[in-house]
């Protein structure tokens, strides 16, 4: 096992006395091509050209003397750090940090960085990191190479977002470019890069906050918020209570995307963003789109708005996570059962309507529930009642797929 292992974080500027020191004493040093070739690095010490870190890891546990690993940026934020202190190498590490590329990415763009949220992206995160894209106004993303400013551009089609692409930070050949998402598409980028994602309905919070990311509490406190937070009546299926039902079995978290078919007031498109998730709601009449955009700009929540008619609509929608059909029964129900999202919810008014949808799904391979869901609104003056509502409320679970 090496005696020492110094992980040095690299910005481009001049190294500290530290990394000197641990260089001088190296006999083994890892990195990138543009680390290695840093006049520092002693002549005689052996050199690996860090690709795998894990692969790497090995190699410097099986080393006999003092190795030093290169990163760039500050190793400790979703860099090497990690993973050379799996507990499979036995390393003991010292680290050197450096400034962060994202925060090297955001000073470059002049803008504050504690309200936005940061993802990784690579081939089996790309498409969760392009949902936090489409749910916040701010995300960092720091890519990989066929995961890169190209691919989100092409994965944000439909929804409009600003660029700050920089690349190579650091180095002589760093540049930074700012354009729209849909442009992005039309260039070769070099890597590495970082990417700053801007927009939506809310301009990013001005003053600060106490967390960093999104700031809690600037929404009512709740879920399944009573009609007039959304404006008045609702329409069949966006109860108050059959709502709650839907997001807990639904359950939509960040990283997904959610789809609500029959979108009518907002009011679970709404809820749905407030958990971090992407929302695309669809829904045919113009009227609910309008009051769809008007509740998310209320509550300062981002998603998609599509007007056009199910099923049709949904061929050309990326693919979904969970889904809420809140209209168009189990022709709709089977289209999305074809594309295989995690979740399914619907509801039905009668019992035949109920079995109709329910063996739709079972057919499809899903796991399916109903219950019966009957609320009464009383008027605590009087505890009279005041309004009734009865529903079954199906829900599908694919056995195949993640929870």
């Amino acid at each position: 096992m090496a005696d020492r292992v110094t992980v040095i974080g690299w910005d481009g500027s001049p190294l500290a006395d530290a990394a000197r020191s641990a260089l001088g004493a190296a006999t083994l040093v890892a990195g990138a091509a543009h680390h290695l070739d840093l006049p520092e690095v002693p002549e005689n010490a052996e050199r690996v050209r860090l690709g795998s870190v894990g692969l790497a890891a090995r190699r410097i546990a099986g080393h006999r003397g003092t190795a030093v690993v290169f990163a760039d940026g500050d190793p400790g934020f979703f860099g090497v750090v990690r993973t050379l202190r799996a507990p499979e190498f036995g390393l003991e590490v010292e680290v050197v940090p450096a400034v962060s590329a994202v925060a090297a990415a955001f000073a470059r763009a002049g803008m504050p960085w504690d309200d936005a949220q940061v993802v990784v992206a690579h081939s089996r995160t790309l498409r969760r990191a392009v949902n936090v894209c489409r749910a916040h106004t701010k995300v960092a993303v720091l890519t990989s190479p066929g995961a890169g400013p190209a691919e989100l551009g092409l994965l944000l089609e439909g929804v409009h977002r600003s660029f700050v692409i920089c690349e190579e930070l650091g180095t002589a050949r760093e540049r930074v470019t700012i354009l729209t998402s849909d442009k992005a598409a039309d260039h070769t980028w070099r890597d590495p890069n970082v990417v700053i994602v801007i927009g939506g309905f809310v301009a990013a919070a001005e003053g600060g906050g106490w967390i960093a990311g999104r700031e809690p509490g600037g929404e009512p406190r709740g879920w399944a918020l009573p009609a007039r937070a959304y404006g008045g009546a609702l329409g069949e299926g966006e109860s108050d209570l059959l709502r709650a039902a839907q997001l807990a079995r639904l359950g939509p978290r960040v990283g997904d995307l959610v789809w609500d078919i029959g979108c009518g007031s907002g009011a679970f498109a709404t809820e749905a963003a407030r958990t971090g998730a992407a929302v695309i709601a669809v829904d045919r009449s113009p009227g609910s789109c309008a009051r769809t955009e008007h509740s998310a700009r209320r509550y300062g929540v981002q998603m998609q708005i599509v007007h056009g008619s199910a099923p049709h609509v949904l061929e050309d929608l990326p693919e979904p996570d969970v889904v809420r059909v809140g209209g168009g029964g189990a022709a709709v129900v089977s289209a999305v059962a074809d594309r295989r999202p995690q979740r399914i919810v619907a509801h039905a008014a009668t019992r035949d309507a109920a079995e109709l949808i329910g063996r739709d799904l079972t057919e499809h391979g899903y796991d399916v529930e109903c219950a019966l869901i009957q609320s009464v609104e009383l008027d605590t003056r009087a505890w009279t009642e005041k309004e009734r509502s009865v529903a079954f409320l199906l829900s599908g679970r694919l056995p195949d797929r993640a929870p």
